[in-house]
């Protein structure tokens, strides 16, 4: 599928980099304090829940299945918005991206505020907003279809940059992209995982502003050159 990029091309990478190194925060939120759950990656939530067959490890069921039941419903959300606004695609993508900026800036709120705790079955709850708020991000980018800018799954982004490069088949294209959608990953993962000794709030609530700003490139950011608008 060809990229549907309403904006122009250095604008929509960087927006789409952004959010990656979001979605390194929010996914350090959810395994370093939230029980060891993924809330972005639903692979890792898969092998979680296999791994709980061997009741020996004592690794954690209901927690992947909330996470994977909220991303679904949130995907399903991100469909219907691009079905009834993907005619009009500075208008869904800016609006998709700023429910989920909401999403998370009400997660943040009630972080901060002491109504959600990482402890109990309030975890859970912390889980669903975020998930759903995930399943919402993955739905949109992957209908806006960039190549390589997946702000999620980077194990296809690995295998292209290494089996695509010149000392593997030497068909890629456009390295840098996969370069900088790795590192953006890791050092969203790596800032998060930094700043949540300080605070939990704080951290989601950076997420939250990067998606936010996100939002924003895709609604007012220039058009393609090429582009009738």
């Amino acid at each position: 599928m060809p990229e549907r990029l309403p904006v122009a091309p250095r604008w929509a990478v960087g927006a789409l980099l952004t959010m990656t190194f979001a979605t390194g925060l929010v996914d350090a939120v959810s395994y370093l304090r939230l029980g060891h759950v993924f809330v972005a990656n639903m692979t890792g939530n898969v092998v979680f829940l296999g791994f709980s067959l061997a009741k020996a490890y004592q690794l954690p069921v209901v927690a992947p299945i909330v996470a994977m039941t909220t991303f679904v419903l949130g995907a399903f959300f991100g469909g219907q918005l691009s079905k009834f606004l993907g005619g009009r695609p500075r208008f869904w993508l800016g609006c998709a991206f700023a429910c989920q900026a909401a999403g998370l800036t009400l997660t943040a709120l009630l972080l901060g505020t002491g109504v959600l705790r990482p402890e109990g079955r309030l975890v859970l709850v912390i889980i669903a907003l975020l998930g759903g708020c995930c399943g919402l991000q993955n739905a949109t980018v992957r209908l806006l279809a960039p190549r390589d800018l997946t702000t999620t799954v980077l194990t296809q982004t690995l295998t292209a940059l290494t089996a695509e490069s010149v000392l593997g088949a030497g068909t890629g294209t456009q390295p840098h992209r996969k370069v900088g959608s790795l590192l953006a990953m890791f050092a969203g993962a790596a800032a998060g995982a930094l700043l949540l000794q300080l605070t939990l709030a704080g951290v989601v609530g950076l997420a939250a502003v990067l998606v936010g700003g996100v939002a924003c490139v895709f609604a007012l950011a220039p058009v393609p050159i090429d582009s009738t608008g």
